[in-house]
Protein backbone atom coordinates (compact mmCIF):
# COMPACT_ATOMS: atom_id res chain seq x y z
CA UNK A 1 0.00 0.00 0.00
CA UNK A 2 1.18 3.50 -1.18
CA UNK A 3 0.62 6.71 0.84
CA UNK A 4 0.51 10.24 -0.81
CA UNK A 5 0.71 13.49 0.85
CA UNK A 6 -0.04 16.05 -1.43
CA UNK A 7 2.16 19.12 -1.89
CA UNK A 8 0.69 22.05 -4.01
CA UNK A 9 4.37 22.14 -6.04
CA UNK A 10 4.45 18.73 -6.13
CA UNK A 11 6.22 17.51 -10.13
CA UNK A 12 6.85 14.34 -11.64
CA UNK A 13 10.55 13.00 -10.88
CA UNK A 14 13.18 14.86 -13.20
CA UNK A 15 16.04 12.28 -12.12
CA UNK A 16 13.86 9.13 -14.87
CA UNK A 17 16.34 9.57 -17.68
CA UNK A 18 14.81 8.03 -21.03
CA UNK A 19 18.53 7.20 -21.67
CA UNK A 20 18.93 4.55 -19.10
CA UNK A 21 15.81 2.69 -20.20
CA UNK A 22 13.37 3.02 -23.04
CA UNK A 23 10.67 1.31 -22.44
CA UNK A 24 8.66 -0.86 -25.46
CA UNK A 25 5.31 -1.37 -26.39
CA UNK A 26 5.75 -4.93 -26.57
CA UNK A 27 8.72 -5.98 -24.35
CA UNK A 28 5.81 -7.48 -21.89
CA UNK A 29 4.09 -9.27 -24.04
CA UNK A 30 7.37 -10.74 -25.91
CA UNK A 31 8.43 -11.57 -21.95
CA UNK A 32 4.89 -13.66 -22.00
CA UNK A 33 5.23 -15.63 -25.32
CA UNK A 34 9.02 -16.36 -24.09
CA UNK A 35 8.38 -17.15 -21.05
CA UNK A 36 4.93 -18.74 -21.03
CA UNK A 37 5.95 -21.44 -18.77
CA UNK A 38 6.56 -19.81 -15.23
CA UNK A 39 3.75 -19.95 -13.42
CA UNK A 40 1.67 -16.39 -12.71
CA UNK A 41 4.40 -14.32 -14.57
CA UNK A 42 1.58 -12.67 -16.61
CA UNK A 43 -0.35 -11.77 -13.04
CA UNK A 44 3.27 -10.08 -11.81
CA UNK A 45 3.79 -8.36 -15.34
CA UNK A 46 0.20 -6.87 -14.83
CA UNK A 47 0.89 -5.78 -11.37
CA UNK A 48 3.81 -3.90 -11.96
CA UNK A 49 2.03 -1.98 -14.61
CA UNK A 50 -0.83 -1.47 -12.81
CA UNK A 51 1.65 0.27 -10.14
CA UNK A 52 3.07 2.72 -12.59
CA UNK A 53 -0.74 3.79 -13.25
CA UNK A 54 -1.73 4.09 -9.79
CA UNK A 55 1.36 6.32 -9.47
CA UNK A 56 0.17 8.26 -12.73
CA UNK A 57 -3.02 8.41 -10.99
CA UNK A 58 -1.82 10.37 -8.23
CA UNK A 59 -0.26 12.45 -10.17
CA UNK A 60 -2.68 13.99 -12.71
CA UNK A 61 -4.95 14.16 -9.46
CA UNK A 62 -2.02 16.70 -7.94
CA UNK A 63 -1.81 18.98 -10.58
CA UNK A 64 -4.24 22.02 -10.56
CA UNK A 65 -8.13 21.15 -10.81
CA UNK A 66 -9.58 20.89 -14.45
CA UNK A 67 -12.89 21.65 -16.73
CA UNK A 68 -14.23 17.92 -17.08
CA UNK A 69 -17.32 16.99 -19.25
CA UNK A 70 -18.98 14.68 -17.70
CA UNK A 71 -22.04 14.31 -20.60
CA UNK A 72 -23.37 17.84 -21.42
CA UNK A 73 -21.92 18.62 -18.07
CA UNK A 74 -19.15 20.67 -17.58
CA UNK A 75 -17.66 20.93 -13.86
CA UNK A 76 -14.23 22.52 -12.25
CA UNK A 77 -13.08 19.60 -10.54
CA UNK A 78 -9.90 19.11 -7.94
CA UNK A 79 -8.95 16.08 -5.91
CA UNK A 80 -8.86 16.41 -1.90
CA UNK A 81 -5.29 15.36 -1.54
CA UNK A 82 -4.45 15.87 1.58
CA UNK A 83 -4.10 12.02 2.21
CA UNK A 84 -4.51 9.52 -0.68
CA UNK A 85 -3.83 5.95 -0.52
CA UNK A 86 -3.40 3.29 -2.95
CA UNK A 87 -2.86 -0.54 -3.17
CA UNK A 88 -2.33 -1.92 -6.69
CA UNK A 89 -3.77 -6.04 -7.72
CA UNK A 90 -3.20 -7.41 -10.81
CA UNK A 91 -7.07 -6.76 -11.54
CA UNK A 92 -6.69 -2.55 -10.65
CA UNK A 93 -5.57 -0.62 -7.88
CA UNK A 94 -7.31 0.85 -4.93
CA UNK A 95 -7.57 4.48 -4.37
CA UNK A 96 -8.40 5.65 -0.72
CA UNK A 97 -9.34 9.07 0.19
CA UNK A 98 -11.80 11.41 -0.64
CA UNK A 99 -11.89 11.78 -4.67
CA UNK A 100 -15.21 12.74 -7.22
CA UNK A 101 -15.65 10.19 -9.04
CA UNK A 102 -15.92 12.21 -12.10
CA UNK A 103 -12.81 13.58 -11.91
CA UNK A 104 -10.57 9.99 -10.48
CA UNK A 105 -12.55 8.66 -14.02
CA UNK A 106 -10.98 11.56 -16.15
CA UNK A 107 -7.72 11.27 -14.15
CA UNK A 108 -7.12 7.48 -14.65
CA UNK A 109 -7.72 7.93 -18.62
CA UNK A 110 -5.25 10.90 -18.78
CA UNK A 111 -2.62 9.29 -16.85
CA UNK A 112 -3.02 6.12 -18.98
CA UNK A 113 -2.51 8.38 -22.25
CA UNK A 114 0.20 10.69 -20.63
CA UNK A 115 2.43 7.22 -19.78
CA UNK A 116 2.10 5.19 -22.65
CA UNK A 117 2.92 8.26 -25.12
CA UNK A 118 6.60 9.18 -23.29
CA UNK A 119 6.23 10.66 -19.93
CA UNK A 120 7.42 7.68 -17.90
CA UNK A 121 8.16 9.65 -14.90
CA UNK A 122 5.05 9.59 -14.16
CA UNK A 123 5.55 5.39 -12.89
CA UNK A 124 7.95 6.67 -9.81
CA UNK A 125 6.33 8.67 -6.96
CA UNK A 126 8.66 9.62 -4.11
CA UNK A 127 6.13 8.64 -1.30
CA UNK A 128 5.83 5.01 -2.57
CA UNK A 129 6.15 2.33 -0.22
CA UNK A 130 8.53 0.82 -2.31
CA UNK A 131 10.57 3.89 -0.68
CA UNK A 132 9.97 3.12 2.56
CA UNK A 133 10.47 -0.90 2.06
CA UNK A 134 14.00 0.98 0.57
CA UNK A 135 14.69 2.71 3.99
CA UNK A 136 13.91 0.08 6.37
CA UNK A 137 15.99 -2.60 4.25
CA UNK A 138 19.16 -0.08 3.88
CA UNK A 139 18.75 1.03 7.89
CA UNK A 140 18.69 -2.53 8.78
CA UNK A 141 21.94 -3.48 6.84
CA UNK A 142 23.78 -0.70 7.92
CA UNK A 143 22.72 -1.19 11.59
CA UNK A 144 24.56 -4.38 11.25
CA UNK A 145 27.02 -3.86 8.97
CA UNK A 146 28.21 -0.59 11.89
CA UNK A 147 27.23 -3.14 15.16
CA UNK A 148 29.75 -5.69 13.59
CA UNK A 149 32.55 -3.45 12.89
CA UNK A 150 32.69 -0.41 15.64
CA UNK A 151 33.16 -1.33 19.47
CA UNK A 152 30.48 -3.02 21.21
CA UNK A 153 30.62 0.00 23.68
CA UNK A 154 27.00 1.54 24.38
CA UNK A 155 28.32 5.22 23.06
CA UNK A 156 29.64 3.55 19.99
CA UNK A 157 26.79 1.55 18.88
CA UNK A 158 24.22 4.64 19.47
CA UNK A 159 26.18 6.55 17.41
CA UNK A 160 26.73 4.11 14.67
CA UNK A 161 23.16 3.72 14.66
CA UNK A 162 22.25 7.51 14.26
CA UNK A 163 24.69 7.18 11.65
CA UNK A 164 22.72 4.40 9.86
CA UNK A 165 19.45 5.93 9.87
CA UNK A 166 20.55 8.90 8.82
CA UNK A 167 22.54 7.58 5.83
CA UNK A 168 19.67 5.05 4.85
CA UNK A 169 17.56 8.04 5.10
CA UNK A 170 19.79 10.19 2.78
CA UNK A 171 20.14 7.39 0.24
CA UNK A 172 16.70 6.04 0.18
CA UNK A 173 14.89 8.44 -2.13
CA UNK A 174 17.36 7.76 -4.37
CA UNK A 175 17.60 4.17 -4.54
CA UNK A 176 13.80 3.63 -4.11
CA UNK A 177 13.26 5.43 -6.77
CA UNK A 178 15.34 3.13 -8.82
CA UNK A 179 13.88 0.07 -7.27
CA UNK A 180 10.14 1.40 -8.80
CA UNK A 181 11.49 2.23 -11.95
CA UNK A 182 13.02 -1.11 -12.94
CA UNK A 183 11.79 -3.21 -10.22
CA UNK A 184 7.63 -2.06 -9.16
CA UNK A 185 6.62 -0.39 -11.96
CA UNK A 186 6.33 -0.90 -15.88
CA UNK A 187 4.92 1.49 -18.04
CA UNK A 188 1.12 0.20 -18.92
CA UNK A 189 1.04 -0.39 -22.55
CA UNK A 190 -0.90 -3.26 -22.15
CA UNK A 191 -3.61 -1.91 -19.63
CA UNK A 192 -7.24 -0.58 -20.39
CA UNK A 193 -9.54 0.99 -18.42
CA UNK A 194 -12.53 -1.25 -17.49
CA UNK A 195 -14.17 0.85 -15.27
CA UNK A 196 -14.00 3.21 -12.00
CA UNK A 197 -16.14 2.51 -8.97
CA UNK A 198 -17.07 4.23 -5.82
CA UNK A 199 -16.18 2.00 -2.89
CA UNK A 200 -16.28 1.97 0.69
CA UNK A 201 -12.81 0.31 2.83
CA UNK A 202 -13.06 -2.16 5.95
CA UNK A 203 -13.69 1.43 8.52
CA UNK A 204 -16.43 2.66 5.50
CA UNK A 205 -14.50 5.29 4.33
CA UNK A 206 -14.38 6.32 0.54
CA UNK A 207 -12.56 4.52 -1.83
CA UNK A 208 -12.61 3.87 -5.57
CA UNK A 209 -11.49 0.87 -7.40
CA UNK A 210 -10.18 1.37 -10.95
CA UNK A 211 -10.50 -2.11 -13.37
CA UNK A 212 -8.14 -2.83 -15.98
CA UNK A 213 -8.05 -5.55 -17.92
CA UNK A 214 -4.82 -6.72 -20.37
CA UNK A 215 -4.84 -6.20 -23.80
CA UNK A 216 -2.00 -7.65 -26.34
Amino acid sequence: MAAFASEKNSEPLGFWNPELLNPSQTQDTDLLKQLSFIPALKELLMLRQVHALEHATVWVLSESSHSVNAGTVSRSLSADNELLGGMSTDQGFYLYGQVDTVYLRWSVHQALQRITEGEWNLAVHPRCGTNLSVNMLLTTGLALGIHLLLPKGPIEQLLGLGLAATTAAHLAPDLGSLAQQYVTTAIPFNLAIAGVTAIRDDWGRPAHFVRVHWIE
